[in-house]
């Protein structure tokens, strides 16, 4: 079974993930062809190498083309522009899950119900394409499972539409609830609302709803997405994929595994 580990060790946000995908094999003008099947225009999708630290990455950016009308959409708008795309039921799927958890942190948030809340920065042309792009990249990687490391938790501060917000944004920190936190002096948005509704669909969780541990695996590739901010740790989102080690078959009670010597045997002697 082929699973991808995000090591979240500088954070996670959407453009993040993107790039980090995509390094790790994603064919670039397959998964662009694939978008296109999002069916939203104005906006286009840059790439560039880059390195941080003297680590080569992917950076990813989605540039709007024109005004974004739409900008404030509630749930029940993502779900047509997903419904009515071209996109495949897997992806779909996915990408609704991520808003729909989205939209359930912000609700609780602002004492409202997830129907009627509005989606301001994550439900822009951007997130959008980033949260989709990300569903589309792990399909084509064959990825059907996710394990994620634990994340960096900071304070700061952040501008949005609500105005300025403590960091991690309230909307991202529900959206983390079961996730291993770890302390970080850096003082700028490590895990962004887009990253942590991306992680709170695909992680694999526990029968107690905590982070599953990552399984024995057989790594195939690395990839590596960066982002905007840059501290003395590289800002680097690391994504893993590899196949799950099955473990041996265990022989039936009260046997004992056949060995073999590779012994030849000799005729008894006269």
């Amino acid at each position: 079974m082929r699973i991808a580990y995000f090591d979240c060790f500088s954070g996670i946000s959407g453009d993040m993930t993107l790039g980090a995908l995509l390094h790790a094999g994603v064919d670039e003008a397959a998964w662009r062809a694939e978008l296109d099947r999002l069916g939203v225009p104005g906006y286009t999708v840059t790439t560039e190498k880059v390195l941080k630290e003297g680590i080569a990455a992917v950076r990813v950016e989605v540039r709007l083309t024109q005004p974004d009308t739409g900008h404030g959409r509630h749930l029940k708008e993502i779900a047509e522009i997903l419904e009515r795309s071209g996109l495949s039921e897997t992806v779909r799927r996915r990408a609704m899950g991520a808003f729909t958890r989205l939209a359930c942190a912000e609700a609780r948030i602002h004492d409202m119900t997830p129907d009627t809340i509005h989606f301001h920065e994550v439900g822009a042309i951007d997130a959008i394409v980033d949260i989709v792009g990300a569903c589309i990249a792990l399909e084509m990687l064959g990825v059907q499972k996710v394990y994620a490391s634990p994340l960096p938790f900071n304070r700061g501060w952040v501008d949005c539409a609500h105005g300025t917000m403590p960091v991690p944004a309230p909307a991202t920190l529900e959206l983390l609830a079961g996730f291993p936190l770890r302390p970080d002096h850096r003082t700028h948005e490590l895990v962004t609302p887009t990253g942590a509704a991306l992680l709170a669909e695909f992680a694999e969780r526990g029968p107690d709803s905590t982070l599953a541990p990552l399984p024995p695996m057989v790594l195939r590739t690395v990839g590596y997405g960066a982002g905007t901010h840059d501290t003395w740790i590289p800002n680097l989102l690391r994504v893993c994929i590899g196949d799950v080690v099955e473990p041996p078959e265990k022989s039936p009670a009260g046997t004992r595994p056949v060995r073999s010597r590779n012994r030849t045997t000799k005729p008894a002697s006269h």
